[in-house]
């Protein structure tokens, strides 16, 4: 086992293990100084996301029904408000119930993980002294001037100001850098190592600044791809179709293609037979989709920019994709939190907040209005009597596998949709269906400290698409430079990379049946298994003068969602789903059927509105 894998292994997933059952919230006497990587979430390492631990208790419920817990503590506390999740949803929840009924109204926020912020991920990676930033899930504000009147009001009220990212992202880093889209082949499914300075999709396109349009044509990015001679003309008789390709009247075409496959179209309409080609195009898409394109219509994936359609040349010029944190959208997380509860942190706003560390014993003290009870898992909510007529509600979790009840006035179900009906009792038949039918696609983000990117830069990626790997993409991070925080500046300075990966079931399998075997798989892998992998893609893609995987690598944090993001049910479900039952509400982006920050503020508010 080499060097990284031990300190990562040791440092970062053993100790979440352990991490996950200490209450980081009831240590009183803990010295704050004294806090180290090894028992600060932000900057633990190892497996992280859906860490070891954290999700245990909520499987032995669902998948087993277990509701024996052993002897359980009564608090005599009551609280307004419980809401059953703490990412952005839940913490918005709280926030926007203390603005409609008082800011001394009681809320406890309960979350199974050991950080608050759900898939708003925070990602510290110390290299050669320098802190360096990454986001382990929710990315960006996606889109923020379309946000509705609640969301821009709460993050006015939080201090993110999304004007300032119009200076703090650099958009000319990558043209400074000369950095753009390529495709990495590995000689594991392709035959050889192998870079080809052309992206063979549209997935690149939401970077902004990167070099988008390839310097090779579809001819030469052809004949350049480690395929046999019949591949390469099928490959290029792809990079050249598009709708234009499909023989069916003008006024039909858009029924067509929705209602037929992509993956026929590549065999029928242009004569794909080749493996290879059809696994570039099945990873073309990524998390822009949830799916592999195997199971998309044409009109899907070409929204989704799969390979065969004309690429863009930006994402949105009216609302660029540059409203990103360090952190990714643990900036609004943070932001949130700090304005419930003030004395976690110092800093005026969101962005004075970006290097300011966190104090958790802050989270869960009894003189806070607004309590946050971290790595705490909700397993049964139940009204105290009648849900029409009921004046409280009872949530029973487990911590440090103890059992624990509290009541509360009212409820916000603001976790994974689907485990609302087995932790709910009594809920109409019809909504217990419509969440049953709900489910989330299996993610990875994978964010790697490297002590310089001299060989990133010599091979001129800014994004590397790599269809025969676990990780299909991975990029330079988002440029951004704010609040003290310097993104790396010269190839010779440390920096963070991105590894996105969207594990996939068998070709033809549904959705559903994808999104478990993925997941399941996934799950299985321990450690060493992503570290070999990581090292593997690395070592083949990067030139051996320049990069050494043991010399290079300082820290990996892999972030693994087994329900990331969103996908909502046929039909009118997510509506039926999340109408409110009694003094329970609904929010989670599960509830808006999307995935992204503004729908779970919205999603939030609504919530909040429905309990009155």
């Amino acid at each position: 086992m080499s060097k990284i894998t031990r300190r990562d292994f040791i440092n970062g997933a053993l100790m979440v293990a352990g991490a996950s059952m200490l209450p980081f919230s009831r240590q009183s006497n803990a010295d704050f100084s004294s806090l180290t990587p090894s028992n600060y979430p932000p900057a633990l390492t190892g497996l992280r996301g859906s860490h070891p631990g954290s999700n245990p208790h909520a499987h032995a419920r669902a998948w087993s029904g277990k509701s024996d817990w052993g002897p359980t503590t009564q608090s005599s506390d009551v609280y307004d408000l419980i809401v059953v999740g703490g990412g952005i949803s839940g913490l918005a929840a709280a926030y926007f119930y203390q603005q409609k009924h008082g800011k001394d109204k009681k809320v406890l926020i309960l979350d199974n993980h050991d950080d608050f912020g759900g898939h708003a991920k925070r990602n510290e990676h110390t290299v050669d002294g320098k802190l360096r930033l990454g986001y382990g899930g929710s990315q960006s504000i996606v889109e923020p001037k379309h946000g509705s009147k609640a969301v821009h009001g709460l993050l006015q009220d939080i201090g993110v100001d999304v004007s300032r990212f119009d200076n703090a992202y650099d958009k000319d880093f990558y043209k400074r850098n000369n950095l753009g889209a390529v495709t990495y082949f590995n000689k594991a499914v392709f035959g050889q190592d192998k870079i080809v300075k052309h992206p063979y999709c549209n997935y690149p396109n939401y970077i902004e600044g990167l070099i988008q349009r390839s310097k090779l044509s579809n001819k030469a990015a052809a004949q350049q791809a480690p395929l046999s001679e019949k591949g390469k003309q099928q490959l290029l008789r792809v990079l050249e179709g598009g709708l234009h390709a499909i023989d069916v009247p003008k006024e039909q075409l858009n029924d067509y293609i929705h209602a037929n496959s992509y993956f026929d179209y590549l065999k029928n309409t242009l004569g794909v037979d080749d493996p290879s080609i059809l696994k570039m195009a099945r990873n073309s898409a990524l998390d822009w989709a949830s799916t592999g394109t195997d199971i998309m219509s044409i009109a899907k994936a070409k929204s989704a920019g799969a390979m065969g359609f004309t690429p863009k040349a930006v994402y949105d010029e009216s609302t660029p994709y540059i409203y990103h944190f360090p952190d990714g959208n643990a900036g609004v997380a943070r932001a949130l939190v700090k304005k419930m509860i003030p004395k976690v942190a110092v800093g005026r706003n969101a962005e004075e907040l970006v290097l300011s560390k966190f104090n958790y014993e802050e989270l869960d003290k009894s003189s806070n209005a607004v309590r946050i009870r971290l790595s705490s898992t909700v397993v049964n909510v139940k009204h105290g009597s009648k849900p029409e007529n009921s004046s409280e509600v009872f949530v029973n979790y487990i911590n440090d596998n103890k059992s624990f009840q509290v009541k509360g006035k009212n409820v916000v179900m603001a976790c994974y949709n689907m485990m609302i009906p087995h932790i709910v009792s009594d809920l109409p038949a019809e909504q217990y269906a419509a969440l049953r039918l709900q489910t989330k696609s299996p993610l990875q983000y994978t964010s790697v400290g490297l002590r310089n990117w001299r060989a990133m830069k010599e091979m001129e990626i800014g994004l590397a698409m790599s269809p025969g790997n676990m990780h299909q993409a991975v990029m330079m991070d988002f440029p951004v430079t704010m609040g003290g925080y310097e993104y790396t500046k010269t190839p010779d300075d440390p920096c963070v990379i991105q590894m996105i990966g969207c594990p996939y079931g068998e070709v033809g399998a549904s959705r559903s049946d994808q999104y478990r075997d993925a997941r399941y798989k996934m799950l299985g892998l321990q450690f060493k298994d992503y570290e070999e992998e990581i090292r593997a893609h690395l070592g083949g893609m990067l030139p051996k003068e320049l990069f050494n995987f043991d010399r290079d690598v300082e820290s990996i944090t892999v972030n693994r969602w087994g329900h990331g993001y969103t996908v909502a049910g046929p039909g009118d479900s997510v509506i039926v789903g999340r109408q409110p039952f009694g003094r329970i509400a609904i929010a989670n982006t599960d509830s808006g059927a999307e995935s992204d920050a503004k729908t779970a503020i919205d999603m939030a508010s609504r919530a909040v509105n429905e309990l009155g």
